[in-house]
């Protein structure tokens, strides 16, 4: 039957056709495309995220309108009721940041970010602030939440931008720099801008940094590791103008500070927020701070703890100095300097590096990084490293280093009360090693008497001597130090010294003159003294490397000087020779007979040649020594009646 020409087939496609056009298709997708939907934007894709072009949807526009008419779409997320708080907020600010990058992208020929970029990094901060701390849910109920992830990353990624462009501008129209007073930020567009910079500690001297590097924007070769603190705010690293090495003053602070930067904004309610146009830079010492309290809540503050310190290794030129150092040669090193890794802090312990022949703080460039890699040891420690010239002869340098050592802890710490200088621990790599010990060691009269076997010497004579030699042959351990660790160290010299190789060597190494007036006299007196006898005994000048040599009379005397009972040693040693006796073994420089010590706290062997200390079992190793010496001190916070620690 038909119902006006029409078939019953005809009818039923026509049905299914229908419902084929009205219905829900489903496929599936990768796990690589599930995450990049669920978090990619942007930032990370140059496309707004899922979650905007949701809201964008919902709002009757989507991401195209957006981008052609961004002030139309950015009023109609402003006014819409048909969403939430937090969709609204975390949309206009990922709007915001679409057009900060497209302002910044536009304006990179010019040096200095255009006012309409900063504008837009200071939008885009302001709505993800908005979001984070001023809707009815606070960050810890959001906490497993990929979105605020995102709009976290939005507001540290525009301050971040926003602080070095205002950088950028002040230092256009400041070229020289500022005097006296705290300069004035560059103000943009109708916004107020304050700082605050009380919390941040800078070099002596510096008033603001050369330079304002993002952490964020720096890669190295050399560096396991970069060891960071997620949390909120700007990471950045501060270029402070170095003193030059003539300054007699020995010690050094970081030239490279970390800091970490907030942006806050006027208001005490989401209203003022969104309304106001002032805030306010804040800037911290991510080693000191940890939190930092907005909108009344305690939030964690991001940090970068690798970046300064990477910066000033590849920006040091150390290697080439250290050479120049070795062969005497200009511009080398003739007296020890001692360089912090941070801004100083009276409340953590210290660890003074000492390297090893011909090398520099370069010695050290995973060992101190993975050492503060581990928070506890990093909130409990801060790093001295002391670079000193490697040609001088160990009594010269254990006496310049000690002086440096002591000047630079009574700078710091005049009273000697804080625990910055009390329990100090070394490290000493090879002839650092030997160094460390002499410096917990005492001399007794063991080194003058050795002298006065060779040149008998009376009256006057002996006094003007003994007076001018006391500081080189007898010392007695520092008292601030409790704790060494010895690593490759050939306390009894080496027989490598010997070699054809290290004999030619050695004869290239010069010594300064500055180091030979401090002995030079005193020796061709005590010549004069005793006609034949050529030899000085522990007082004769050698260069560094006769000083390793197991012939050496200083070092076969000094080996054996008693050191300070207090002070709990350990020992990390190299053995490159496989199935060798353990007693005859070596690590193709120094045997293990010179490198053991008996009474050691502990021992660890590993396969490794010299350069030892960047073995990661070697780290790990100095890693769980730090930690142990924390462990009677953590004792005592916790023990019953115990004074809480601040």
């Amino acid at each position: 039957m038909h119902a006006r020409g029409f078939s019953l087939p005809a009818l039923l496609c026509a049905a299914l056709l229908l419902a084929g056009c009205a219905g829900v298709q489903v496929g599936s997708i990768s796990p690589a495309e599930y995450l990049a939907q669920r978090r990619g934007d942007v930032l990370t894709t140059g496309r707004l995220s899922t979650s905007a072009q949701e809201v964008l949807r919902v709002i009757g526009s989507d991401a195209d309108l957006c981008l052609k008419d961004g002030q139309a779409c950015r009023h109609a997320l402003a006014d819409s009721r048909g969403i939430t708080d937090e969709q609204r907020l975390s949309a206009l600010s990922e709007v915001w940041l679409q057009v900060a990058l497209t302002e910044e992208k536009s304006g990179t020929a010019t040096k200095a970010p255009a006012t309409a970029a900063i504008d837009a990094w200071l939008e885009t901060a302001r709505y993800a602030y908005a979001y984070l701390f001023f809707t009815a849910r606070n960050p810890r109920d959001r906490a497993f939440e990929d979105r605020q992830t995102q709009v976290r990353d939005y507001y540290n990624y525009a301050v971040q931008q926003a602080i070095t462009g205002l950088f950028s501008r002040y230092q256009k129209s400041n070229p020289l720099g500022a005097e006296g007073a705290q300069p004035a930020i560059p103000q943009v567009a109708d916004w107020h801008i304050d700082s605050d910079l009380s919390a941040l500690q800078l070099p002596t001297g510096a008033m603001l940094p050369r330079e304002l590097i993002p952490a964020a924007s720096l890669t190295f070769s050399g560096l396991r590791n970069i060891y960071r603190r997620d949390g909120f705010g700007a990471e950045l690293v501060a270029v402070t103008d170095e003193r030059p090495h003539q300054d007699k003053v020995p010690y050094r602070e970081t030239p490279f500070p970390a800091l970490t930067a907030v942006l806050k904004f006027d208001g005490d309610d989401l209203a003022q927020v969104l309304a106001t146009r002032s805030l306010r830079i804040v800037a911290f010492d991510p080693y000191k701070t940890s939190t930092v309290k907005l909108a009344g809540q305690d939030i964690p503050l991001a940090a970068n703890f690798t970046s300064g310190y990477g910066l000033w290794l590849a920006r040091s030129d150390f290697a080439l100095q250290a050479l120049r150092s070795l062969f005497g040669s200009a511009n080398g090193l003739t007296q020890p300097r001692i360089y912090l890794m941070q801004p100083y802090d009276p409340n953590r312990r210290t660890i003074i590096m000492l390297h090893g022949l011909a090398s520099s703080p370069e010695a050290w460039i995973n060992v101190a990084n993975e050492v503060l890699g581990d928070e506890t040891l990093r909130r409990r420690y801060q790093v001295w490293q002391v670079y000193y010239p490697t040609n001088a002869p160990l009594p010269i340098n254990n006496l310049a280093i000690r002086e440096a050592v002591t000047q630079t802890l009574a700078h710091f710490d005049p009273t000697g009360q804080a625990e910055a200088s009390r329990n100090i621990t070394l490290i000493g790599h090879s002839m650092g090693g030997v160094l460390s010990r002499l410096m917990v060691s005492s001399s007794e009269d063991k080194l003058w008497d050795a002298l006065l076997e060779s040149y008998p010497m009376q009256g006057a004579q002996q006094v003007r001597i003994e007076k001018r030699l006391a500081p080189y042959l007898r010392f007695e351990p520092l008292p601030q130090v409790s704790d060494a660790i010895f690593i490759a160290s050939p306390h009894r010299g080496t027989d490598f010294a010997n070699n054809r190789i290290a004999r030619w060597v050695a004869n290239l190494i010069t010594l300064p003159v500055t180091m030979l007036g401090q002995l030079s006299d005193i020796s061709r007196e005590l010549i004069r003294i005793a006609p034949g006898k050529q030899d000085l005994g522990p007082l004769r000048i050698p260069n560094s490397i006769d000083n390793l040599s197991d012939r050496d009379p200083f070092v076969r005397l000094s080996s054996g000087l008693p050191m300070n009972p207090r002070v709990r040693f350990h020992s990390i040693i190299g053995n490159d020779t496989p199935g060798v006796p353990l007693a005859e073994s070596s690590d193709g420089i120094v045997p293990y007979a010179s490198a053991h010590l008996d009474g050691a706290a502990s021992e660890l062997v590993i396969p490794s040649q010299h350069s030892v200390q960047e073995d990661p079992l070697a780290i790990l190793e100095i890693r769980r020594i730090l930690r142990e010496q924390l462990a009677p001190a953590e004792t005592a916070v916790n023990a019953p009646g115990a004074a809480a620690r601040p």
